[in-house]
Protein backbone atom coordinates (compact mmCIF):
# COMPACT_ATOMS: atom_id res chain seq x y z
CA UNK A 1 0.00 0.00 0.00
CA UNK A 2 2.96 2.33 0.31
CA UNK A 3 3.98 4.05 -2.88
CA UNK A 4 7.34 5.33 -4.03
CA UNK A 5 10.88 4.36 -3.24
CA UNK A 6 12.90 5.22 -0.16
CA UNK A 7 13.85 8.62 -1.51
CA UNK A 8 10.21 9.62 -1.57
CA UNK A 9 9.35 8.24 1.86
CA UNK A 10 10.92 10.42 4.56
CA UNK A 11 10.37 9.22 8.11
CA UNK A 12 10.73 12.44 10.09
CA UNK A 13 14.43 12.88 10.89
CA UNK A 14 15.60 9.29 10.52
CA UNK A 15 17.55 8.01 7.55
CA UNK A 16 16.33 4.44 7.64
CA UNK A 17 12.93 2.85 8.32
CA UNK A 18 14.44 0.72 11.06
CA UNK A 19 15.01 3.91 13.08
CA UNK A 20 11.28 4.49 13.67
CA UNK A 21 11.76 4.83 17.40
CA UNK A 22 14.34 7.57 16.90
CA UNK A 23 11.94 9.31 14.53
CA UNK A 24 9.24 9.44 17.16
CA UNK A 25 11.63 11.04 19.60
CA UNK A 26 12.86 13.50 16.97
CA UNK A 27 9.46 15.18 16.93
CA UNK A 28 10.13 16.24 20.50
CA UNK A 29 13.87 16.82 20.20
CA UNK A 30 13.89 20.12 22.07
CA UNK A 31 11.52 19.07 24.86
CA UNK A 32 13.39 17.66 27.88
CA UNK A 33 11.93 14.73 29.77
CA UNK A 34 11.33 15.57 33.39
CA UNK A 35 8.62 15.61 35.98
CA UNK A 36 6.33 18.58 36.25
CA UNK A 37 7.53 19.02 39.81
CA UNK A 38 10.82 20.33 38.50
CA UNK A 39 9.11 22.94 36.40
CA UNK A 40 9.92 21.19 33.12
CA UNK A 41 7.76 19.37 30.64
CA UNK A 42 7.13 15.80 29.64
CA UNK A 43 8.31 14.92 26.17
CA UNK A 44 5.50 12.35 25.97
CA UNK A 45 1.90 12.46 27.25
CA UNK A 46 1.68 12.89 31.02
CA UNK A 47 1.39 9.86 33.33
CA UNK A 48 -2.41 10.00 33.52
CA UNK A 49 -2.81 9.82 29.76
CA UNK A 50 -4.46 6.75 28.29
CA UNK A 51 -2.34 3.64 28.04
CA UNK A 52 -3.77 3.20 24.57
CA UNK A 53 -2.17 6.36 23.20
CA UNK A 54 1.40 6.11 21.91
CA UNK A 55 4.35 7.17 23.99
CA UNK A 56 7.85 7.98 22.88
CA UNK A 57 9.01 4.53 23.99
CA UNK A 58 6.75 2.67 21.56
CA UNK A 59 7.80 1.84 18.01
CA UNK A 60 5.91 1.55 14.75
CA UNK A 61 4.46 -1.89 14.00
CA UNK A 62 6.49 -4.15 11.77
CA UNK A 63 5.50 -5.07 8.19
CA UNK A 64 2.55 -7.48 7.90
CA UNK A 65 4.04 -10.59 6.27
CA UNK A 66 1.23 -13.12 6.63
CA UNK A 67 -2.17 -14.00 8.15
CA UNK A 68 -0.60 -14.63 11.54
CA UNK A 69 0.90 -11.13 11.68
CA UNK A 70 -2.34 -9.64 10.42
CA UNK A 71 -4.62 -11.24 13.02
CA UNK A 72 -2.17 -10.55 15.85
CA UNK A 73 -1.89 -6.87 15.00
CA UNK A 74 -5.64 -6.73 14.26
CA UNK A 75 -6.39 -7.87 17.82
CA UNK A 76 -3.95 -5.34 19.30
CA UNK A 77 -5.27 -2.44 17.23
CA UNK A 78 -8.90 -3.42 17.83
CA UNK A 79 -8.31 -3.10 21.56
CA UNK A 80 -6.86 0.38 21.13
CA UNK A 81 -9.58 1.41 18.69
CA UNK A 82 -12.51 0.15 20.75
CA UNK A 83 -11.13 1.78 23.87
CA UNK A 84 -11.80 5.04 22.02
CA UNK A 85 -14.64 3.99 19.72
CA UNK A 86 -16.86 2.30 22.32
CA UNK A 87 -17.42 5.37 24.50
CA UNK A 88 -17.37 7.64 21.42
CA UNK A 89 -20.13 5.62 19.74
CA UNK A 90 -22.16 5.65 22.95
CA UNK A 91 -21.69 9.41 23.29
CA UNK A 92 -22.65 10.03 19.66
CA UNK A 93 -25.75 7.86 19.98
CA UNK A 94 -26.84 9.61 23.17
CA UNK A 95 -26.36 13.10 21.78
CA UNK A 96 -28.05 12.27 18.50
CA UNK A 97 -30.91 10.64 20.39
CA UNK A 98 -31.74 13.97 22.01
CA UNK A 99 -33.12 15.27 18.72
CA UNK A 100 -34.38 11.86 17.65
CA UNK A 101 -36.48 11.43 20.81
CA UNK A 102 -37.91 14.90 20.30
CA UNK A 103 -38.79 13.99 16.72
CA UNK A 104 -40.28 10.64 17.77
CA UNK A 105 -42.56 12.26 20.34
CA UNK A 106 -43.49 15.02 17.87
CA UNK A 107 -44.90 12.28 15.62
CA UNK A 108 -47.37 11.45 18.37
CA UNK A 109 -48.35 15.10 18.77
CA UNK A 110 -49.38 15.51 15.12
CA UNK A 111 -48.34 15.22 11.47
CA UNK A 112 -47.57 18.93 11.09
CA UNK A 113 -45.57 18.92 14.32
CA UNK A 114 -43.51 15.95 13.11
CA UNK A 115 -42.88 17.65 9.77
CA UNK A 116 -41.92 20.90 11.53
CA UNK A 117 -39.40 19.23 13.84
CA UNK A 118 -38.05 17.12 10.95
CA UNK A 119 -37.55 20.10 8.64
CA UNK A 120 -36.03 22.26 11.39
CA UNK A 121 -33.68 19.46 12.45
CA UNK A 122 -32.74 18.51 8.89
CA UNK A 123 -32.65 21.89 7.15
CA UNK A 124 -32.14 24.73 9.64
CA UNK A 125 -30.34 22.98 12.51
CA UNK A 126 -28.72 20.56 10.04
CA UNK A 127 -27.24 23.46 8.06
CA UNK A 128 -25.85 25.05 11.22
CA UNK A 129 -24.77 21.73 12.73
CA UNK A 130 -22.70 21.00 9.64
CA UNK A 131 -20.91 24.35 9.78
CA UNK A 132 -20.27 24.27 13.53
CA UNK A 133 -19.18 20.63 13.71
CA UNK A 134 -17.05 21.04 10.59
CA UNK A 135 -15.23 24.10 11.90
CA UNK A 136 -14.77 22.40 15.26
CA UNK A 137 -13.24 19.40 13.49
CA UNK A 138 -10.09 21.40 12.78
CA UNK A 139 -9.18 20.54 16.36
CA UNK A 140 -9.13 16.82 15.48
CA UNK A 141 -6.11 17.45 13.27
CA UNK A 142 -4.34 19.98 15.50
CA UNK A 143 -5.10 18.58 18.96
CA UNK A 144 -4.60 14.97 17.87
CA UNK A 145 -1.21 15.56 16.29
CA UNK A 146 -0.06 17.94 19.07
CA UNK A 147 -1.02 15.35 21.69
CA UNK A 148 0.80 12.67 19.73
CA UNK A 149 3.92 14.85 19.79
CA UNK A 150 3.57 15.61 23.51
CA UNK A 151 2.72 19.32 23.08
CA UNK A 152 0.05 19.24 25.79
CA UNK A 153 0.05 23.00 26.47
CA UNK A 154 -1.29 23.79 23.02
CA UNK A 155 -4.52 21.79 23.38
CA UNK A 156 -6.23 24.35 25.61
CA UNK A 157 -5.08 27.21 23.38
CA UNK A 158 -6.48 25.47 20.30
CA UNK A 159 -9.83 24.91 22.04
CA UNK A 160 -10.09 28.57 23.06
CA UNK A 161 -9.29 29.70 19.52
CA UNK A 162 -12.05 27.46 18.25
CA UNK A 163 -14.49 28.91 20.80
CA UNK A 164 -13.76 32.41 19.50
CA UNK A 165 -14.27 31.42 15.87
CA UNK A 166 -17.41 29.33 16.47
CA UNK A 167 -18.92 32.00 18.73
CA UNK A 168 -18.68 34.60 15.95
CA UNK A 169 -20.02 32.05 13.47
CA UNK A 170 -23.05 31.41 15.73
CA UNK A 171 -23.95 35.09 15.73
CA UNK A 172 -24.01 35.08 11.93
CA UNK A 173 -26.04 31.87 11.74
CA UNK A 174 -28.71 33.33 14.04
CA UNK A 175 -30.10 35.14 11.00
CA UNK A 176 -31.00 31.82 9.40
CA UNK A 177 -32.98 30.82 12.49
CA UNK A 178 -34.78 34.16 12.72
CA UNK A 179 -35.82 34.10 9.06
CA UNK A 180 -36.33 30.33 8.82
CA UNK A 181 -40.03 30.61 7.92
CA UNK A 182 -39.58 32.89 4.88
CA UNK A 183 -36.50 30.93 3.78
CA UNK A 184 -38.42 27.64 3.83
CA UNK A 185 -41.27 29.18 1.85
CA UNK A 186 -38.77 30.60 -0.64
CA UNK A 187 -37.35 27.15 -1.34
CA UNK A 188 -40.79 25.67 -1.90
CA UNK A 189 -41.90 24.15 1.40
CA UNK A 190 -45.64 24.22 2.11
CA UNK A 191 -47.11 27.13 4.05
CA UNK A 192 -48.10 24.97 7.02
CA UNK A 193 -44.71 23.28 7.36
CA UNK A 194 -42.80 26.55 6.82
CA UNK A 195 -44.77 28.40 9.48
CA UNK A 196 -44.48 25.68 12.12
CA UNK A 197 -40.80 24.97 11.41
CA UNK A 198 -40.01 28.71 11.35
CA UNK A 199 -41.44 29.26 14.82
CA UNK A 200 -39.69 26.18 16.18
CA UNK A 201 -36.37 27.34 14.67
CA UNK A 202 -36.47 30.66 16.58
CA UNK A 203 -37.04 28.77 19.80
CA UNK A 204 -33.96 26.61 19.06
CA UNK A 205 -31.40 29.46 18.88
CA UNK A 206 -29.91 28.58 22.31
CA UNK A 207 -28.98 25.15 20.92
CA UNK A 208 -26.89 26.88 18.24
CA UNK A 209 -24.67 28.54 20.85
CA UNK A 210 -24.40 25.26 22.76
CA UNK A 211 -22.95 23.75 19.57
CA UNK A 212 -20.33 26.53 19.49
CA UNK A 213 -19.04 25.59 22.93
CA UNK A 214 -19.58 21.83 22.82
CA UNK A 215 -17.87 20.82 19.57
CA UNK A 216 -14.42 22.22 20.47
CA UNK A 217 -14.72 20.63 23.93
CA UNK A 218 -15.47 17.26 22.33
CA UNK A 219 -12.40 17.40 20.07
CA UNK A 220 -10.24 18.60 22.98
CA UNK A 221 -11.27 15.64 25.15
CA UNK A 222 -11.16 13.09 22.32
CA UNK A 223 -7.59 13.99 21.43
CA UNK A 224 -6.58 13.02 24.99
CA UNK A 225 -8.63 9.79 24.89
CA UNK A 226 -10.84 11.16 27.68
CA UNK A 227 -13.97 9.66 26.19
CA UNK A 228 -15.52 7.97 29.22
CA UNK A 229 -16.44 11.22 30.94
CA UNK A 230 -18.22 12.39 27.78
CA UNK A 231 -20.12 9.10 27.62
CA UNK A 232 -21.20 9.34 31.25
CA UNK A 233 -22.46 12.90 30.89
CA UNK A 234 -24.32 12.06 27.67
CA UNK A 235 -26.02 9.04 29.28
CA UNK A 236 -27.32 11.01 32.25
CA UNK A 237 -28.57 13.85 30.06
CA UNK A 238 -30.31 11.41 27.69
CA UNK A 239 -32.35 9.94 30.54
CA UNK A 240 -33.29 13.41 31.80
CA UNK A 241 -34.18 14.49 28.26
CA UNK A 242 -36.43 11.49 27.59
CA UNK A 243 -38.37 11.90 30.84
CA UNK A 244 -38.92 15.65 30.55
CA UNK A 245 -39.69 15.50 26.81
CA UNK A 246 -42.49 13.02 27.48
CA UNK A 247 -43.71 15.08 30.43
CA UNK A 248 -43.78 18.45 28.69
CA UNK A 249 -44.66 17.44 25.11
CA UNK A 250 -47.31 14.78 25.75
CA UNK A 251 -48.37 14.67 29.39
CA UNK A 252 -48.66 18.45 29.89
CA UNK A 253 -49.57 19.11 26.25
CA UNK A 254 -46.90 21.76 25.58
CA UNK A 255 -46.18 20.31 22.13
CA UNK A 256 -43.40 22.09 20.23
CA UNK A 257 -42.84 24.56 23.07
CA UNK A 258 -41.99 21.70 25.40
CA UNK A 259 -39.76 20.17 22.73
CA UNK A 260 -37.73 23.39 22.40
CA UNK A 261 -37.39 23.94 26.16
CA UNK A 262 -36.13 20.42 26.90
CA UNK A 263 -33.84 20.13 23.85
CA UNK A 264 -32.11 23.46 24.55
CA UNK A 265 -31.72 22.65 28.24
CA UNK A 266 -30.28 19.20 27.50
CA UNK A 267 -27.51 20.56 25.26
CA UNK A 268 -26.51 23.22 27.77
CA UNK A 269 -26.40 20.68 30.60
CA UNK A 270 -23.91 18.67 28.50
CA UNK A 271 -21.79 21.78 27.94
CA UNK A 272 -21.85 22.78 31.61
CA UNK A 273 -20.90 19.34 32.87
CA UNK A 274 -17.99 18.99 30.42
CA UNK A 275 -16.66 22.44 31.30
CA UNK A 276 -16.83 21.58 35.00
CA UNK A 277 -14.73 18.47 34.32
CA UNK A 278 -12.11 20.44 32.38
CA UNK A 279 -11.91 23.31 34.87
CA UNK A 280 -11.51 20.83 37.75
CA UNK A 281 -7.95 20.14 36.59
CA UNK A 282 -8.63 16.63 35.28
CA UNK A 283 -6.90 17.42 31.98
CA UNK A 284 -3.54 18.37 33.54
CA UNK A 285 -1.35 20.60 31.37
CA UNK A 286 -3.83 20.44 28.51
CA UNK A 287 -5.87 23.10 30.36
CA UNK A 288 -4.01 25.76 32.33
CA UNK A 289 -6.66 28.48 32.16
CA UNK A 290 -7.79 31.13 29.72
CA UNK A 291 -5.04 32.78 27.69
CA UNK A 292 -4.64 35.70 25.31
CA UNK A 293 -2.78 33.30 23.04
CA UNK A 294 -6.24 32.18 21.92
CA UNK A 295 -6.40 35.38 19.85
CA UNK A 296 -3.07 34.75 18.11
CA UNK A 297 -2.79 33.14 14.66
CA UNK A 298 -6.58 33.36 14.32
CA UNK A 299 -6.60 33.76 10.54
CA UNK A 300 -4.55 30.63 9.95
CA UNK A 301 -6.82 28.77 12.34
CA UNK A 302 -9.89 30.12 10.53
CA UNK A 303 -8.59 28.80 7.21
CA UNK A 304 -8.13 25.29 8.57
CA UNK A 305 -11.53 25.51 10.29
CA UNK A 306 -13.19 26.58 7.06
CA UNK A 307 -11.59 23.71 5.15
CA UNK A 308 -12.90 21.28 7.78
CA UNK A 309 -16.33 22.92 7.68
CA UNK A 310 -16.62 22.75 3.90
CA UNK A 311 -15.62 19.09 3.88
CA UNK A 312 -18.13 18.05 6.55
CA UNK A 313 -20.93 20.42 5.52
CA UNK A 314 -20.98 19.03 2.00
CA UNK A 315 -21.68 15.61 3.53
CA UNK A 316 -24.30 16.70 6.09
CA UNK A 317 -26.12 19.03 3.69
CA UNK A 318 -26.29 16.24 1.14
CA UNK A 319 -28.69 14.27 3.33
CA UNK A 320 -30.44 17.46 4.38
CA UNK A 321 -31.19 18.04 0.68
CA UNK A 322 -32.87 14.65 0.50
CA UNK A 323 -35.52 15.79 3.00
CA UNK A 324 -35.82 19.11 1.16
CA UNK A 325 -36.43 17.50 -2.25
CA UNK A 326 -39.06 15.20 -0.74
CA UNK A 327 -41.04 18.31 0.22
CA UNK A 328 -41.66 19.04 -3.48
CA UNK A 329 -43.30 15.67 -4.22
CA UNK A 330 -47.01 14.94 -4.26
CA UNK A 331 -48.37 14.27 -0.75
CA UNK A 332 -45.42 16.22 0.62
CA UNK A 333 -46.29 15.71 4.28
CA UNK A 334 -46.40 11.91 3.86
CA UNK A 335 -43.13 11.89 1.87
CA UNK A 336 -41.32 14.15 4.34
CA UNK A 337 -42.59 12.20 7.36
CA UNK A 338 -41.64 8.80 5.89
CA UNK A 339 -38.22 9.95 4.74
CA UNK A 340 -37.54 11.75 8.02
CA UNK A 341 -38.19 8.49 9.88
CA UNK A 342 -35.68 6.72 7.62
CA UNK A 343 -33.18 9.55 8.09
CA UNK A 344 -33.75 9.34 11.83
CA UNK A 345 -32.80 5.65 11.82
CA UNK A 346 -29.93 6.28 9.40
CA UNK A 347 -28.74 9.05 11.70
CA UNK A 348 -28.64 6.68 14.65
CA UNK A 349 -26.57 4.17 12.67
CA UNK A 350 -24.31 6.91 11.32
CA UNK A 351 -23.66 7.93 14.92
CA UNK A 352 -22.06 4.50 15.33
CA UNK A 353 -19.75 5.22 12.41
CA UNK A 354 -19.18 8.77 13.69
CA UNK A 355 -17.94 7.23 16.94
CA UNK A 356 -15.55 5.14 14.86
CA UNK A 357 -14.75 8.31 12.89
CA UNK A 358 -13.71 10.07 16.10
CA UNK A 359 -11.64 7.08 17.21
CA UNK A 360 -9.80 6.62 13.92
CA UNK A 361 -9.17 10.36 13.66
CA UNK A 362 -7.52 10.30 17.09
CA UNK A 363 -5.56 7.15 16.29
CA UNK A 364 -4.30 8.43 12.93
CA UNK A 365 -3.42 11.92 14.18
CA UNK A 366 -1.71 10.56 17.33
CA UNK A 367 0.32 8.01 15.38
CA UNK A 368 1.32 10.43 12.60
CA UNK A 369 2.25 13.00 15.23
CA UNK A 370 4.40 10.34 16.89
CA UNK A 371 6.07 9.22 13.67
CA UNK A 372 4.32 5.83 13.34
CA UNK A 373 3.04 5.74 9.74
CA UNK A 374 2.48 1.97 9.48
CA UNK A 375 0.42 1.96 12.68
CA UNK A 376 -1.70 4.83 11.34
CA UNK A 377 -2.32 2.91 8.12
CA UNK A 378 -3.21 -0.33 9.90
CA UNK A 379 -5.60 1.52 12.23
CA UNK A 380 -7.59 2.48 9.16
CA UNK A 381 -7.80 -1.13 7.96
CA UNK A 382 -9.14 -2.29 11.33
CA UNK A 383 -11.68 0.56 11.51
CA UNK A 384 -13.06 -0.05 8.00
CA UNK A 385 -13.51 -3.80 8.53
CA UNK A 386 -15.16 -3.25 11.91
CA UNK A 387 -17.55 -0.58 10.62
CA UNK A 388 -18.55 -2.71 7.65
CA UNK A 389 -19.47 -5.64 9.90
CA UNK A 390 -21.46 -3.36 12.22
CA UNK A 391 -23.40 -2.01 9.23
CA UNK A 392 -24.28 -5.51 8.08
CA UNK A 393 -25.66 -6.45 11.51
CA UNK A 394 -27.81 -3.31 11.77
CA UNK A 395 -29.18 -3.79 8.25
CA UNK A 396 -30.08 -7.39 9.01
CA UNK A 397 -32.01 -6.34 12.14
CA UNK A 398 -34.02 -3.75 10.19
CA UNK A 399 -34.87 -6.18 7.41
CA UNK A 400 -36.07 -8.70 9.98
CA UNK A 401 -38.35 -6.13 11.66
CA UNK A 402 -39.64 -4.28 8.58
CA UNK A 403 -43.29 -4.77 9.57
CA UNK A 404 -42.85 -3.61 13.16
CA UNK A 405 -40.39 -0.72 13.55
CA UNK A 406 -42.21 2.04 11.53
CA UNK A 407 -45.05 2.14 14.08
CA UNK A 408 -42.58 3.25 16.75
CA UNK A 409 -42.17 6.57 14.94
CA UNK A 410 -45.64 7.35 13.65
CA UNK A 411 -49.28 6.45 14.29
CA UNK A 412 -50.21 7.14 10.64
CA UNK A 413 -50.60 3.86 8.70
CA UNK A 414 -49.90 5.59 5.36
CA UNK A 415 -46.56 6.88 6.60
CA UNK A 416 -45.71 3.45 8.02
CA UNK A 417 -46.42 1.84 4.63
CA UNK A 418 -44.05 4.20 2.80
CA UNK A 419 -41.33 3.55 5.40
CA UNK A 420 -41.66 -0.19 4.82
CA UNK A 421 -41.18 0.36 1.07
CA UNK A 422 -38.03 2.39 1.74
CA UNK A 423 -36.47 -0.14 4.13
CA UNK A 424 -34.34 -2.05 1.54
CA UNK A 425 -32.64 1.11 0.27
CA UNK A 426 -32.27 2.29 3.88
CA UNK A 427 -30.42 -0.92 4.76
CA UNK A 428 -28.07 -0.64 1.79
CA UNK A 429 -27.42 3.00 2.68
CA UNK A 430 -26.57 1.99 6.27
CA UNK A 431 -23.84 -0.39 5.09
CA UNK A 432 -22.26 2.23 2.80
CA UNK A 433 -22.58 5.07 5.31
CA UNK A 434 -20.95 3.01 8.03
CA UNK A 435 -17.73 2.91 6.00
CA UNK A 436 -17.66 6.43 4.55
CA UNK A 437 -17.36 8.40 7.85
CA UNK A 438 -14.39 6.23 8.84
CA UNK A 439 -12.55 7.26 5.69
CA UNK A 440 -13.49 10.87 6.39
CA UNK A 441 -12.07 10.47 9.89
CA UNK A 442 -8.75 9.43 8.38
CA UNK A 443 -8.88 12.53 6.17
CA UNK A 444 -9.37 14.76 9.22
CA UNK A 445 -6.67 12.97 11.22
CA UNK A 446 -4.19 13.39 8.37
CA UNK A 447 -5.26 16.98 7.52
CA UNK A 448 -6.69 16.29 4.03
CA UNK A 449 -9.84 18.40 4.49
CA UNK A 450 -9.40 20.60 1.41
CA UNK A 451 -8.85 17.69 -0.98
CA UNK A 452 -11.86 15.76 0.34
CA UNK A 453 -14.02 18.88 0.00
CA UNK A 454 -13.40 18.86 -3.77
CA UNK A 455 -14.17 15.13 -3.91
CA UNK A 456 -17.47 15.75 -2.07
CA UNK A 457 -18.49 18.52 -4.48
CA UNK A 458 -17.92 16.30 -7.51
CA UNK A 459 -19.49 13.11 -6.18
CA UNK A 460 -22.38 14.58 -4.23
CA UNK A 461 -23.45 17.70 -6.06
CA UNK A 462 -22.30 17.14 -9.64
CA UNK A 463 -23.37 13.48 -9.74
CA UNK A 464 -25.66 12.44 -6.88
CA UNK A 465 -28.08 15.37 -6.69
CA UNK A 466 -28.74 15.74 -10.46
CA UNK A 467 -29.19 11.97 -10.84
CA UNK A 468 -31.56 11.85 -7.87
CA UNK A 469 -33.68 14.66 -9.29
CA UNK A 470 -33.89 12.95 -12.67
CA UNK A 471 -34.93 9.63 -11.15
CA UNK A 472 -37.33 11.18 -8.65
CA UNK A 473 -39.09 13.75 -10.83
CA UNK A 474 -38.35 13.09 -14.50
CA UNK A 475 -38.84 9.31 -14.29
CA UNK A 476 -41.48 9.71 -11.55
CA UNK A 477 -39.83 7.26 -9.14
CA UNK A 478 -40.72 9.55 -6.26
CA UNK A 479 -38.78 9.56 -3.00
CA UNK A 480 -37.08 6.25 -3.81
CA UNK A 481 -35.71 7.67 -7.06
CA UNK A 482 -34.26 10.70 -5.28
CA UNK A 483 -32.63 8.45 -2.73
CA UNK A 484 -31.26 6.01 -5.35
CA UNK A 485 -29.52 8.80 -7.23
CA UNK A 486 -28.02 10.40 -4.14
CA UNK A 487 -26.92 7.03 -2.79
CA UNK A 488 -24.94 6.46 -5.98
CA UNK A 489 -23.07 9.71 -5.29
CA UNK A 490 -22.15 8.39 -1.83
CA UNK A 491 -20.91 5.10 -3.30
CA UNK A 492 -18.68 6.91 -5.80
CA UNK A 493 -17.32 9.19 -3.07
CA UNK A 494 -16.50 6.19 -0.88
CA UNK A 495 -14.65 4.51 -3.76
CA UNK A 496 -12.62 7.68 -4.40
CA UNK A 497 -11.65 7.91 -0.72
CA UNK A 498 -10.59 4.26 -0.78
CA UNK A 499 -8.32 4.97 -3.73
CA UNK A 500 -6.86 8.04 -2.02
CA UNK A 501 -6.09 6.06 1.12
CA UNK A 502 -4.64 3.15 -0.85
CA UNK A 503 -2.26 5.44 -2.75
CA UNK A 504 -1.18 7.41 0.32
CA UNK A 505 2.49 7.48 1.30
CA UNK A 506 2.05 7.23 5.07
CA UNK A 507 5.72 7.86 5.81
CA UNK A 508 5.40 11.18 4.02
CA UNK A 509 2.23 11.95 6.02
CA UNK A 510 4.25 11.50 9.22
CA UNK A 511 6.72 14.15 8.01
CA UNK A 512 3.85 16.48 7.11
CA UNK A 513 2.42 16.00 10.60
CA UNK A 514 5.78 17.04 12.11
CA UNK A 515 5.80 20.17 9.97
CA UNK A 516 2.24 21.00 11.02
CA UNK A 517 3.09 20.58 14.70
CA UNK A 518 6.13 22.86 14.30
CA UNK A 519 4.03 25.48 12.49
CA UNK A 520 1.21 25.59 15.06
CA UNK A 521 3.29 24.88 18.16
CA UNK A 522 6.03 27.36 17.40
CA UNK A 523 9.69 26.74 16.63
CA UNK A 524 12.97 28.14 17.76
CA UNK A 525 15.56 29.73 15.56
CA UNK A 526 17.06 26.40 14.61
CA UNK A 527 13.74 25.05 13.43
CA UNK A 528 13.27 22.65 16.32
CA UNK A 529 9.77 22.27 17.72
CA UNK A 530 9.35 23.60 21.23
CA UNK A 531 6.52 23.57 23.70
CA UNK A 532 4.74 26.78 24.54
CA UNK A 533 5.15 27.69 28.19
Amino acid sequence: MENGDDTNRPLLSCKDESQAETAAAAVLISAPTASTNSGEFYSSPPPDASAFTFSVDTVDIGPIKGPGDFFREFAVESKKLWYLAGPAIFTSLCQYSLGAITQLLAGHVGTIQLAAVSVENSVIAGFSFGIMLGMGSALETLCGQAYGAGQMDMLGIYMQRSWVILGVTSLLLCLIYVFAGPLLRAIGQTEAISEAAGVFAVWMIPQLFAYAVNFPIAKFLQAQSKIMVMAGIAAVVLVIHAVFSWLLMLKLGWGLVGAAVVLNASWWIIVGAQLAYIFSGACGRAWTGFSLKAFQNLWGFVRLSLASAVMLCLEIWYFMALILFAGYLKNAEISVDALSICMNILGWTIMVSFGMNAAISVRVSNELGGGHPRTAKFSLVVAVITSFLIGLVIAAVLLATTDEYPSLFSSDSTVDSVVEQLTPVLCFCIVIDNIQPVLSGVAVGAGWQTIVAYVNIACYYLLGVPLGLVLGYKLDWGVRGIWYGMLLGTIVQTIVLFIMVYRTNWNNEASIAEDRIRKWGGSDDTGNTKLEK
